[in-house]
């Protein structure tokens, strides 16, 4: 449902989202105010990928106050930012009539979806209107490779983390005897995991892999009880997984009740390597390793992002911290272009210079709507925690690898 809010942000009111503060009917300020430049935010905050959705509100709306807080969008007088919240219930459909509904309410902007076969959709309906579109979460590079004009994403696509995450599995292992010698995939069956998959199976041979099988599952999955038997039989040295939340938590729960013994669990954009993962499930997590997005540990502005979210009840995923990071891209660029006009808006993100500071990017570089400037990082979960172990440069622990069997 299509909602505008001014926000006092909270654990409890973010995930609501929908009361309009106009309907207050205060009287309105003395004085010539700007007109507030709306921004549609879409992520499905209900849902089978909730959870994920309503993280991903959590960072736009913090960024939103933060950018009113700091005096609005100063090149055009001050002028405040007005989200209107959108829920695509995990569906392309929605997502794509939820971009209609916030056209006909005049935003300059959306940002979202979280799932790529809805980014894909609903970036392509904004496209009718050369409206930009800003991709805070969606992995699949088809986002980027159609030739849009309007779309934008501050974040890699599963092509630079496949990259990434072949090359440091293979320095790992080979810092370790490589021993290790072949993988089992297990992915999701959309877009994101199809897609990440087969540039996996594809790459893995070049660091000496043999990939044993490719397993896809459906979403929702409720039962992985025959996966885990089937890897099982194929005794591979790393399963690497690609896939949704629930799924990842449900398949790595279950391969440990099962005491499968492997080298490393290493999945490559697991959606459900986080906070929140580490800490219910220690035992399960402990040595798991991800290639994903996530912030810059040694950044002090990420970590007193860090503290904030924390302090407000919620966790610190890859969500909040990309929701943050590309509503505060939006802003800049407007504040550059001095305008919500969408010609100008699109010129000022394309030749975007933006650092991110909380992210472990260099300044942005727009290429085709890619961030040149984005990448990667690689982490293990340590005790209920999660460290990162490259690249180098904002790594903050050695690797455990191969992660200790099961007796």
């Amino acid at each position: 449902m299509l909602s505008k809010r001014k926000f006092t942000v909270s654990r409890r009111d973010f995930v609501a989202g929908s009361t309009a503060a106009s309907v207050l009917g205060f009287p309105a300020i003395l004085g010539a105010q700007p007109a507030a430049i709306k921004v549609g935010f879409i992520h499905p905050v209900t849902g089978f990928v909730a959870y994920n959705g309503q993280q991903g509100r959590l960072g736009a709306q913090m960024a939103v106050e933060d950018v009113n807080k700091a005096g609005g969008i100063r090149s055009m007088g001050g002028a405040r930012l007005e989200a209107l919240l959108g829920d695509s219930q995990s569906k392309v459909e929605v997502g794509v009539s939820e971009v209609e509904k916030m056209n006909e309410a005049g935003v300059a902007a959306y940002i979202g979806c979280f799932q790529s076969p809805v980014g894909i959709a609903a970036s392509q309906a904004a496209a009718k209107y050369n409206t930009p579109f800003l991709i805070d979460v969606g992995a699949s590079d088809l986002i980027v490779n159609r030739g849009l004009k309007n779309v934008f994403r501050l974040k890699p696509g599963f092509g630079v983390c496949v990259d990434q995450g072949i090359s440091a599995l293979g320095a790992m292992n080979n810092a370790t005897g490589g021993n290790a010698k072949s993988a089992v995939i297990v992915h999701e069956s959309g877009e994101f995991g199809t897609g990440t998959a087969r540039l996996l199976a594809g790459k893995l041979p070049s660091i000496g892999f043999e990939v044993k099988e490719v397993i896809k599952h459906d979403n929702p999955t409720r039962n992985f009880d025959n996966v885990a038997l089937r890897i099982r039989s194929l005794a591979p040295d790393v399963v690497m997984m690609s896939n949704y939340g629930n799924e990842y938590t449900l398949l790595a729960r279950t391969l440990h009740q099962q005491k499968v013994n492997l080298a490393g669990m290493y999945s490559v954009l697991g959606g459900g390597f986080n906070y929140r993962f580490v800490k219910e499930l220690p035992d399960v997590a402990e040595n798991m390793m991800d290639t994903n997005h996530w912030f810059n540990p040694k950044s002090a502005k990420a970590q007193a992002l860090k503290r904030r979210v924390e302090a407000g009840g919620a966790l610190f995923t890859f969500e909040v911290y990309l929701a943050y990071a590309t509503t505060m891209l939006l802003a800049d660029s407007l504040q550059r272009a001095g305008s919500s006009a969408k010609d100008k808006l699109t010129e000022a993100l394309a030749s975007s210079t933006y650092d991110t500071e909380i992210l472990p990017y260099g300044p942005t570089k727009f290429v085709n709507g890619q961030n040149q400037g984005s990448r990667a990082s690689v982490m293990q979960a340590r005790k209920g925690d999660i460290v990162v172990i490259a690249p180098e440069d904002v790594a903050n622990a050695r690797p455990v690898f191969p992660k200790p069997k099961y007796t």
